[in-house]
């Protein structure tokens, strides 16, 4: 038995001493494990190896500053000090510093906001809309006091006099930028431009993270005005490139997208007014040349000799048609009458004037003597007239 007995808080107080005196920084190597980021903001965690592991915790002041997303599984360095939590008789390490193994915290974070947003679809080219041909009213999200908003405005006025530029000013650096842009892209959807610009010069990856934040990339997803991003130089590749409707490769560049050379447009004027002259002077030589064969026609040098053809012809048809008809009247003539001598000879009357006669008693004609009785009155037919008897 010990010479002293402690309580379990002396104990506890001693370790916590004799521990935290002795490491009061450490930079420990892990994977973390059961992340958990509290209401309150602190991020509670494990980091482990192989063959052992610590509870680590990530105050919400330093947590907040992270740039990448903490999640199981990840390699990290975890700085800070160790901590006994005496109520619970645990050591574990207050980490202030976080910092993923392989790669950078930035261009960590990067590839986890682009693997997220590109799963939602932000990235999806069925979803970019077309510039405007010419634009009247063009934005400028960027900050008023840049080199690169006076190249913008440089290349837009020389190409395109006639636009309209709205500067709509934000900090594109810093802390407060991003949520500043986001603000200003909304803005200028509001104003009724028909093409913004977001951007800024170049510099470093810190430099440009605003535009990789992502309330910067949900507003640029969800202006209704096509947007041009222009971040930095060709190298730099940003959320914002990847969302925006269209990237430009500097911000100059971004003014060469958003409208044309009014030169080439006035040259291509030139050409198709060329054109068109050019056609309109063909289609009247070819009118005038088939006016100069109508006029040479017959039909438009004697427009009568139609007529008198015609004429001529319908006199020809009148002929024949006189001549058939006469022909045609004397052979129905010649059958009537031969049908008449036939009717003709025929007659009674034809057999009264060779010297026959015909008897009747009472309209009934006599055809034999027995036909008759005396004193009957009898009349007979002759040619030239008729005669009364009395039979005796």
């Amino acid at each position: 038995m010990a010479d002293r007995t402690l309580t379990v808080t002396q104990l506890s107080s001693q370790i916590k001493d004799c521990l935290e005196g002795n490491f009061p920084a450490v930079a420990v190597a892990g994977e973390l494990s059961n992340v958990v980021r509290a209401a309150s903001g602190h991020v509670y965690l494990t980091l482990k190896d192989d063959r052992a592991q610590i509870r680590g915790v990530m105050w919400k002041g330093k947590a907040s500053r992270l740039r990448f997303d903490l999640v199981d599984g990840l390699e990290v360095v975890a700085a800070g000090a160790v901590e006994v939590y005496a109520p619970r008789g645990q050591y574990q390490l207050i980490i202030d510093r976080l910092q993923p193994e392989g790669v950078g915290p930035l261009e960590l974070a990067f590839r986890q906001m682009k693997e997220r947003l590109e799963a939602e679809g932000l990235f999806d080219p069925a979803a970019k809309k077309p510039l405007p041909e010419i634009p009247r009213r063009i934005a400028l999200v960027t900050s008023p006091t840049s080199a690169a908003v006076r190249d913008m405005i440089q290349v837009i006025t020389r190409r395109w006099p006639a636009a309209e530029i709205v500067v709509v000013p934000v900090p594109v650096q810093g802390e407060t930028a991003a949520p500043r842009i986001a603000e200003g892209v909304a803005t200028a959807d509001r104003i009724g431009a028909d093409v913004m610009i977001v951007g800024r010069g170049g510099g470093s990856m810190e430099d440009l993270w605003s535009f990789n934040e992502e309330p910067v990339a949900r507003a640029i997803f969800a202006a209704e005005t096509p947007v041009v991003s222009a971040v930095g130089h060709e190298v730099d590749v940003t959320i914002a490139d990847l969302v925006a409707d269209r990237r430009a490769l500097t911000p100059s560049e971004a003014g060469e997208l958003v409208v044309p050379d009014r030169l080439e447009v006035l040259a291509g004027l030139n050409g198709a007014k060329q054109r068109i002259a050019g056609a309109v002077a063909g289609r009247l030589r070819e009118a005038r040349s088939r006016l100069d064969r109508l006029a040479a026609s017959r039909a438009m040098s004697r427009p009568l000799d139609r007529i008198h053809d015609l004429s001529r012809g319908l006199d020809e048809l009148h002929g024949r048609l006189s001549r058939a008809a006469g022909g045609r009247l004397e052979r129905e003539r010649a059958g009537v009458a031969k049908l008449a001598a036939s009717l003709d000879a025929l007659s009674p009357l034809r057999t009264l004037a060779r010297g026959y006669s015909i008897t009747t008693k009472d309209g009934q004609i006599v055809r034999s003597a027995g036909d008759v009785s005396e004193g009957d009155r009898l009349r007979t037919r002759l040619e030239d007239g008729e005669v009364e008897s009395v039979v005796a």
